[in-house]
């Protein structure tokens, strides 16, 4: 009979026992694969470019009285200078990003892009597949610019792509044309861009800053390296280079001090922190997954342990050996975790919508070749250890078993199997309680402003008098409240720049520089003034500087101020051309800048501007969908050219989240699979014993015991196993969930109450399965359990 009809027979005879086994093995590995592909490709980034191991990043050290910090990005002219300055390079290039929106051809299509602006060099070092035009030509025009394969196609396709015009949406008087089309860029990688404008167009944009050596280090600036190269030995080259570009005297007297670093580009991503981060923790959870699946599919064999062993023992009667067991096992097992992948397969594919959601990765990208190498070693790996075990007590069953009762138990390996998988539930159950506790922290928390019922919308590219009209457009829409403009939204990374004093070069501190604000900003905002006064409004120019309570803390001690800040003048770099001063008038309370994930701790400034600046913020009596397409509909009125956009700035915020709320899904997700696993597990387990018990139970009823104690007998051992399972897995996620808030400046507080009721959560689903699973045998006729003796 071969392997295949013997797996046939055997799973059709028993379709409850082999439906258990495929199905907890397959949800099991569905997820746990699912995850440890994820894993897989943030491991990946970036290897997908030729020369991959030649090209490397070029950042910045700051070198301040406040300590060295280390910056991805560098000024314009620096990468040029390594380029002529440094042996063994062969190619470099900078960018920087203009936009992250949406592009309008001129025949008013739009299409959603990252663009950036790059000079000639880019695909030099980055070599993708050019599909037309000539790109060194085409980056090194004004007003030129490439567009990836995936914009093309939805313009039509290259050839039609090819020559067309069109203007970013937060600039809309500049006119760009598409001079080639090169292969989309794949998604594991950190340089995420739709659209490449030429570098040579920057000044149409923005300030250009692409030679500057100090300041405006916007710029990502990467190097290819001949072979054989290695950066970290080119510390010489890099003092002469700054000897020779940089003003070191006067950055001495200003007491800061630059420096840079050269990064493999397969270690950009690989190496941050909240990588590093994610990838152990989302490695725990595959493992543990893949743990409660591979256990419950042992335990569920074993559990047919006895029903099996004469066919086993009749077997050897017939000249099978242990090798011949061996054999046997391994086939039932590689058909039964073939049926479990396809069954896997399956769900993952039916799911692939939530799997985008959760992990923010498509199938796709996430099942490439060398992904799916690596999934089939982990499954030959599963596929070994669900068959030894099982084989090895199989073919330890003697021949005499063929002429008597089998009545051996394997209650310890059962139990132990029950254990690792009440351990992984535990983990899981009290990780989601853990995450979904700081998720809700972070939605409820105050972040020092008020941002109910606020609404707000980029007006980048418009011009003063436009944004004028749309401020008065909004305050006259009922329901309106208030309204105001400002240069940033609290949300974002600022700008930063140095304080300094008159009169004197050094550099103080750097700070979060908010820019311009318009009338009634902080009153909006329910922030308050803690000192001095607000802005003098009205007025066509101010040299008034508001800075926050925490800058009050940290210049004081730097300078002789005893009787405060307000009223003094500070020089900002960027705003104090020629030494222009700035007046603090007033001092206002510290709120939070960025998100509790990502979190700008620099103390800050804002500037007073009479003229509207880039986004409008319009407070409502209340926020409703119908209120914002109703602001939507005046300003796209007004602004006919432009693509507006109204966000709800609360959900703005919770957006920034998703990450947190998508692991949190995630976890949920797991622990309800890993429960299913367990649970299926705990049900054969209790089956089997009570099967093996029967006889006892009822000759126990007979003798007068009753339900209660019977159902005592059943859970005795599985309570004294789920207990400390419960409190080990408990631990584990104790320590993954210190590892996961590391990411956030503020954190909930991991009460010891909450592990408790973790534990006994779990315990109790435990304890409750198990007490429904063994109701019918408490409550059967002794005499029917006798009369089958």
């Amino acid at each position: 009979m071969s392997p295949f009809t013997f797996w046939v027979r055997t799973s059709l005879h028993n379709k409850k026992y082999s439906t258990v086994k495929i199905v907890s093995l397959g949800v099991g590995l569905a997820m746990g694969l699912v995850l440890i592909a994820k894993v897989y490709f943030e491991k990946s980034y970036n290897d997908f470019f030729p020369d991959k191991e030649r090209i490397y990043q070029a950042g910045s050290n700051y070198s301040t009285t406040e300590g060295t910090k280390a910056f991805p990005q560098t000024s314009g002219g620096i990468v040029l200078g390594m380029e002529a300055e440094l042996p063994g390079v062969e190619s470099a290039t900078r960018y920087t990003y203009l936009s992250v929106g949406k592009i309008i051809t001129a025949d008013k299509n739009k299409y959603k892009a990252v663009v950036i602006t790059a000079d000639s060099c880019l695909f030099d070092v980055f070599r993708l597949p050019i599909l037309a035009g000539d790109a060194k030509k085409t980056l090194s025009r004004p007003m030129y610019a490439m567009v990836s394969s995936k914009i093309a196609e939805e313009m039509g396709g290259t050839a039609k792509a090819l020559g067309q015009t069109f203007h970013l949406n937060e600039y809309p008087g500049q006119t760009l044309t598409i001079g080639g089309v090169f292969q989309a860029v794949p998604k594991n990688t950190n340089l995420d861009y739709d659209v490449v404008v030429s570098l040579a167009s920057i000044g149409k944009f923005t300030w250009d800053g692409s030679r500057n050596w100090v300041g405006n280090d916007r710029y990502l600036s990467y190097l290819k390296f001949a072979p054989g190269i290695k950066p970290d030995k080119l510390k010489p080259e890099l003092e002469k280079m700054k000897a020779k570009y940089l003003p070191l005297e006067h950055l001495k007297k200003a007491g800061v001090g630059i420096d840079y670093f050269f990064k493999p580009i397969r270690e950009i991503h690989s190496s941050d922190a909240d990588t590093q981060r994610m990838t152990l923790i989302l490695s725990l959870l595959a493992v543990a997954l893949l743990v409660t699946a591979v256990m419950n599919y042992v335990l569920v064999v074993i559990s047919s342990l006895v029903g099996r062993s004469k066919e086993m023992a009749v077997n050897k009667c017939y000249g099978a050996t242990s090798n011949n067991i061996y054999t046997r096992m391994l086939g039932e097992t590689f058909f039964d975790l073939v049926a479990a992948l396809l069954l896997g397969a399956l769900l993952v594919f039916a799911c692939r919508g939530a799997i985008f959601s959760l992990l923010g990765t498509g199938l796709g990208d996430l099942f490439t070749l060398p992904s799916c190498l690596l999934l089939a070693a982990v499954c030959v790996l599963v596929f070994f250890v669900a068959a030894f075990a099982p084989g090895y007590l199989y073919a330890r069953i003697p021949v005499a078993v063929a002429f008597r009762q089998y009545t051996e138990s394997k209650r310890r390996w059962k139990l132990g199997l029950l254990f690792l998988q009440f351990a992984a539930a535990g983990l899981f159950v009290t990780l989601l309680c853990i995450i979904g506790k700081q998720y809700h922290y972070m939605m409820t928390d105050n972040p020092g402003y008020n941002y109910e019922n606020l609404a707000y919308c980029s007006l980048d590219g418009v011009k003063s008098d436009l944004r004028q009209k749309a401020l008065d457009e909004a305050a006259g829409l009922p329901g309106v409240s208030a309204v105001t403009t400002a240069d940033v939204t609290f949300l974002q990374f600022q700008s930063g720049n140095n304080i300094s004093l008159p009169g004197d070069d050094k550099e103080l501190f750097n700070v979060a520089d908010l820019y311009s604000c318009g009338n009634g900003y902080l009153q909006m905002l329910h922030v308050p003034v803690v000192e001095g006064r607000s802005f003098t409004e009205n007025v066509s120019s101010s040299d008034e500087v508001m800075v926050s309570r925490s800058f009050v803390k940290k210049i004081l001690p730097l300078t002789h101020w005893t009787d405060g800040v307000v009223g003094k003048n500070i020089l900002i770099s960027e705003h104090s051309d020629k030494g222009k001063a700035f007046t603090i008038c007033g001092v206002y309370e510290d709120f939070r800048l960025g998100n509790l994930g990502r979190q700008d701790t620099r103390p800050s400034i804002m500037f007073y501007n009479s003229k509207p600046s880039s986004f409008l913020y319009v407070k409502f009596d209340r926020l409703t969908p119908d209120a914002m397409k109703a602001l939507s509909d005046k300003l796209s009125a007004l602004m006919p050219d432009k693509d507006i956009e109204v966000y709800s700035f609360a959900d703005t915020l919770q957006g920034d989240y998703a990450e947190s709320r998508n692991f949190r899904d995630s976890i949920l997700a797991g622990g309800l699979v890993t429960l299913l696993i367990c649970l299926m597990g705990l049900i054969g387990y209790t089956n089997d014993e009570v099967n093996r018990r029967r006889k006892e139970t009822a000759i126990r009823k007979v003798n007068g015991a009753t339900a209660r104690e019977i159902l005592r007998i059943f859970l005795h051992d599985i309570s004294r196993m789920a207990l400390p399972a419960s409190i080990l897995g408990c631990m584990g996620a104790y320590f993954i969930a210190k590892i996961w808030l590391e990411k956030f400046a503020e954190k909930t507080s991991l009460s010891f109450l909450l592990f408790v009721v973790c534990v006994l959560g779990v315990w109790l689903i435990v304890i409750a399965a198990a007490v429904l699973n063994c109701r019918r045998a408490v409550n059967a006729n002794p005499a029917d359990s006798l009369k089958a003796e």
